[in-house]
């Protein structure tokens, strides 16, 4: 084999080795993960928007116009229902988002004040300091 195919596998190699540590890194699952909930969370929340919200809501007054709210349009080929329908899958998953990081920043802001809780010395502590005192004191006077 030459060395230029051995350096070549070395540098292969070592690239794996490198891309599978970054891959397994925590952060890299992590983000991973949220990224495949946030592909089905946004999922269904069209399917809401879609089946549920826009039909019951919107409908009503487009029936009067004889479309649906899919079809609703303004001047050539503008589908503005179709639009109003991204709108509010958008309102509904920043409104979400806003409420888990709300969540999020709650729970960090608490641990902070626990951590940040001065510290009350206990009983022992107490008594310790004061018999460091007293032989202190007891050996002060008998020099």
């Amino acid at each position: 084999m030459s060395s230029l195919g051995r350096r070549s596998r070395v540098r292969a190699g070592g690239f794996l080795h490198d891309f599978r540590e970054f891959a397994l890194r925590g952060n890299v699952v992590d983000l991973a993960v949220a990224v495949i909930i946030g592909g089905a969370f946004g999922a269904i929340v069209s399917s809401f928007v879609e089946d549920i919200l826009m039909p019951a809501v919107i409908n009503p007054f487009l029936s009067q116009a004889g479309t649906d709210w899919r079809e609703a349009t303004i001047g050539p080929g503008i589908r503005i229902g179709s639009f109003f329908g991204t709108i509010i899958d958008f309102v509904i998953i920043a409104f979400v988002l806003f409420l888990v990081i709300k969540a999020f920043e709650r729970f960090k802001r608490q641990e902070e004040v626990e951590a940040e809780a001065p510290v009350e010395p206990t009983v022992e502590e107490k008594l310790n300091v004061t018999l460091e005192r007293l032989t202190h004191a007891i050996e002060s006077r008998q020099i």
